[in-house]
């Protein structure tokens, strides 16, 4: 197997992760950590956390009317999102998840580019560390290091609950967020329009990919040394064999090209222009 990198970063955290009182292979481990949890264990890695250098300063103003709501959830806990709704009543909606830093300017302005491009939609980008965001990469890593998944999931479920039964949602998010967009889209069941991921973590489990209700857009930067080739062959891998449709798409660039607050040397502007080209067409051609 074609995973050894990976195998030597995950090693000793996932035995922290998993709590394991006997000793088990690298490999054990893996196979039993999630998809969020696998990529947490990057903020533990010194080269990770040097490659995401703090974002250029931004303050969003909305010409939009983009505005802060809070919404219920399941567990009781109300969340925070970041709402621009659509001109007329439709039931398009599309979910953003942020990168590690949390739910910061960058992201609005994403969401408000989203907004602006795809016409009459509802767009919500969730704010998955309930009010915490970071601009130091070490804060970055320690919350999402202590992000539950089971605390996402509620959120993801409140956003359902506010959008409406009858909504059709697609998801897309960046690093940390790729993977929580990939999560919501199996949290949304046959909600679920469509599923973009920007160098995320991919769900590996065959029986939660045997449950999605959408295809999904992968994108990701053959200089990324974490969401990687072999990454990318996997999801390749299990997609096919649960039956689900997955296009992906490389460019020549570093994890994080598509964030334009980031640091020069870091975004790559025509990677980014030509990927988010591609996302608005996947969500257009899916959400009808």
């Amino acid at each position: 197997m074609k995973k050894l990198p990976l195998l030597l970063l995950f090693l000793p955290v996932s035995a922290l992760v998993l709590g394991q009182e006997k000793k088990t292979t690298g490999e054990d481990a893996i196979c039993h950590t999630s998809a969020t949890e696998k990529f947490a264990m990057f903020a533990s890695n010194k080269k990770f956390n040097s490659e995401h250098p703090s974002p250029r300063v931004y303050t969003h103003v909305s010409l939009a009317g983009g505005k802060m709501i809070t919404f219920k959830t399941p567990d009781g806990v109300d969340a925070n999102g970041y709402l621009l709704k659509a001109k007329s009543n439709t039931n398009n909606w599309i979910f953003v998840f942020q990168e590690w830093w949390g739910l910061n300017d960058n992201i609005k302005r994403s969401s408000e580019d989203l907004y602006n491009d795809l016409g009459n939609v509802n767009v919500l980008a969730l704010d998955m560390y309930d009010g915490k965001v970071a601009t130091d990469p070490k804060v970055a890593g320690q919350y999402m290091q202590e992000f539950k998944q089971d605390r996402g999931n509620n959120i993801v479920k409140g956003a359902l609950m506010f959008a409406g039964p009858s909504a059709k949602v697609g998801t897309v998010g960046w690093c940390f967020g790729g993977g929580q967009s990939m999560q919501a889209a199996l949290t949304a069941g046959n909600q679920a329009a469509a599923c973009v991921i920007y160098y995320g973590m991919p769900e590996d489990k065959l029986d939660r990919l045997k449950n999605l209700h959408c295809d999904v857009l992968d994108i990701w930067g053959t200089k990324d040394g974490w969401i990687n080739a072999d990454v990318t062959r996997k999801f390749e891998d299990n997609m096919k064999a649960a039956g689900k449709k997955l296009t992906t798409k490389s460019y020549d660039a570093d994890h994080g090209f598509a964030n334009p607050s980031n640091p020069l040397g870091h975004f790559n502007e025509a990677a980014y222009k030509d990927s988010y080209k591609l996302t608005i067409e996947f969500f257009k051609s899916k959400l009808k």
